[in-house]
């Protein structure tokens, strides 16, 4: 059988830098070299060797809906909120209550809010 692990995601957006600040910003992901090309195309890691592409299509029309999402996960998920309270980036439940947090069935809290160009991402508190 085939063994994989996880590598790396990318998302299509209109402006790499404005994306790669919100990342930042929001998440302090530190920025690696792309070494696949000499693309604008920049590269944060997300920890343990993952990493996150954000590649610039300007002229792009990026489709979303709230299923399609992806999602982190925090060990201090309070200190997330008060994070983007504080960066005014308005979160909700998964039903769209906005400033709620929904609690799963087995007891995991999440939020969800949007990127600059409103692909959905989830924070929850399941942590290992």
């Amino acid at each position: 059988m085939h063994q994989f692990s996880f590598n790396h995601f990318a998302l299509s957006v209109r402006d790499v830098n404005r994306s790669f600040d919100f990342y930042q910003k929001v998440f302090q992901f530190k920025e690696i070299e792309n070494t696949a090309s000499n693309s604008r195309t920049r590269w944060l890691s997300i920890g343990e060797g993952r990493q996150f592409h954000l590649i610039p299509r300007p002229d792009a029309e990026i489709k979303t809906n709230k299923a399609v999402h992806f999602a982190f996960s925090a060990a201090n998920f309070e200190s997330v909120i008060e994070h983007l309270n504080a960066l005014k980036i308005p979160y909700s439940d998964w039903l769209g209550t906005p400033e709620k947090n929904y609690v799963r069935d087995d007891g995991i809290k999440q939020i969800y809010f949007q990127d600059p160009d409103f692909y959905w991402i989830e924070i929850n508190n399941d942590i290992p």
